[in-house]
């Protein structure tokens, strides 16, 4: 038996429409949408049905409103281009390459009418919860309820059907996760059990009345989203050396002007090696999962090499299948043993989270959820979304790695503060449109009680926990 592919792409931005635009704010997702989701798409397009795609509802919420996207791509980035053109004359080929880039972009947009909720709708499959939130961290049943059940109804109400599957913010999963993620339909998720089952690939697990627990080619995986993976290779570009007046890419890693046609070439040697490598696993399910944005953001090329898997797997015989079109004739496993909680990230716990470098936030978290929990009868649908704004994994992600600033402390003090007063004027004026609450939140106010209250500690306190070191979302790679 042949070994086979399926590339899961995560799509993720958290919610930074309306809170400040540069260095930190709008721009993150006006650089993710310009080289990332719109040349993604063309290639989705062209190769229906062969990448899994998961877009939280977040990021759909920002979609809806992403008006400032074209004056970005079309105006502000080819002003900004032609401006290091004239100090740097001598990288003008490299940065002509560079501008082209949001031409394409901005004629994407056009093309497509703005919609990028109505472009993804033919392949976007999966969900995830409503911001982002690390579940395992939530204080509270009702808490996790109200996450999973405004990303599951968000979803469906956009995209229509729904097959079940459901990814786990920064992949953190907890066995008493089971339960709920059944009860809201969802029938499978990704993990990383790479510390429990060894390297390689792995057959799904049965968690009890959970969904399918579908183990990530951790090797395959990093051959793409490592510090030594193809990104890094001499001849694609630099993402950390910049132009000093606009900040554009014109280096390649090893220092020579960025020229692309060798980083083609680069990519279609990469690519070829990456499909050799998955056909070695004879018989076997190789899950390659990344974060969407890597694939251009921060890896200009990655957009390229991903059409160039997909292609050299035709010409090779290497069959890449849709997730859950691989699930229904994978037969599950029963899960050996308890399971630890886990993320994606090294070393593979939450401490990035929950540990001193985040500074508190998962307890001021779970505070706030308790709060509102509290006065669930009373509290305003306000309060529930800054509740989730709060919620966003991305913001201790950011803390602990300090690579925006004081932004992301700023972000989570500000919605913190709003859920115990309520500001009057309007604010997150697309965040959860398909809030399932806050009358889920008054349904569910006796999960205050002590039963009910989820306590990371019953599994390892606040050293069990480490970022993503594939979770890079938005920052230079």
């Amino acid at each position: 038996m042949t070994a086979r592919l399926a590339l899961v792409l995560h799509t993720h931005m958290p919610y930074v429409e309306g809170f400040g635009v540069w260095p930190f704010g709008e721009e993150w997702l006006w650089e993710a949408v310009a080289t990332s989701y719109l040349p993604l798409l063309d290639v989705l397009d062209r190769h229906p049905g062969q990448v899994t795609v998961s877009l939280t509802p977040v990021l759909c919420d920002q979609f809806e409103v992403a008006d400032g996207f074209l004056p970005f791509a079309a105006d502000l980035r080819a002003r900004s281009h032609a401006l290091e053109v004239e100090a740097h004359p001598e990288l003008a080929v490299a940065l002509a390459h560079s501008a082209r880039r949001y031409e394409l972009a901005a004629a994407a947009w056009a093309r497509r009418g703005g919609d990028l909720v109505r472009a993804f709708a033919p392949h976007a499959s999966w969900t995830s919860s409503a911001t982002h939130a690390v579940l395992p961290l939530l204080a509270t049943e009702a808490g996790l309820e109200t996450q999973i059940a405004t990303g599951v109804r968000s979803h469906r109400a956009r995209f229509g059907g729904w097959g079940g599957g459901f990814w786990l913010p920064e992949c953190a999963y907890a066995p008493w996760l089971d339960g709920r993620l059944g009860a809201a339909g969802v029938r499978a998720a990704c993990v990383d059990l790479t510390d429990v089952l060894g390297p390689g690939s792995h057959p799904p697990l049965q968690a009890g009345d959970g969904p399918r627990l579908v183990p990530i080619d951790r090797e395959m995986t990093e051959l793409v989203w490592s510090d030594g993976g193809y990104p890094s290779g001499p001849a694609y570009a630099d993402t950390h050396r910049l132009t000093e007046r606009c900040r554009h890419q014109a280096w390649a890693n090893d220092g020579s002007i960025y020229d692309a046609d060798r980083a083609l070439e680069a990519v279609r040697a990469d690519a070829t090696d990456f499909v050799a490598r998955v056909r070695e696993r004879e018989g076997e399910l190789s899950v390659c999962a990344v974060d969407t944005e890597l694939f251009g953001d921060w890896w200009p090329e990655g957009v390229a090499w991903l059409e160039a898997v997909l292609e050299e797997a035709g010409r090779a015989g290497l069959g890449v299948v849709g997730l859950d079109e691989a699930l229904e004739d994978a037969a599950a496993v029963a899960v050996p043993g308890p399971l630890p909680v886990t993320s994606w990230g090294t070393p593979r716990d939450l401490s990035t989270w929950s540990g001193p470098a985040a500074q508190g936030l998962a307890w001021r978290q779970r505070r706030a959820e308790l709060a509102v929990l509290r006065s669930a009868a009373e509290a305003t649908e306000r309060q529930v979304r800054e509740l989730l704004a709060f919620q966003s994994s991305d913001w201790a992600f950011l803390i602990s790695r300090g690579t925006a600033g004081p932004y992301p402390a700023q972000r989570a003090d500000a919605h913190e503060a709003a859920i115990y007063d309520p500001p009057d004027e309007p604010a997150l004026r697309n965040l959860a449109p398909h809030l399932a609450g806050p009358a889920t939140l008054a349904r569910s106010q006796g999960t205050i009680a002590e039963s009910s209250v989820v306590s990371p500690r019953k599994s390892g306190g606040t050293n069990e926990a480490s970022a993503s070191g594939a979770n890079r979302r938005i920052t230079a790679m």
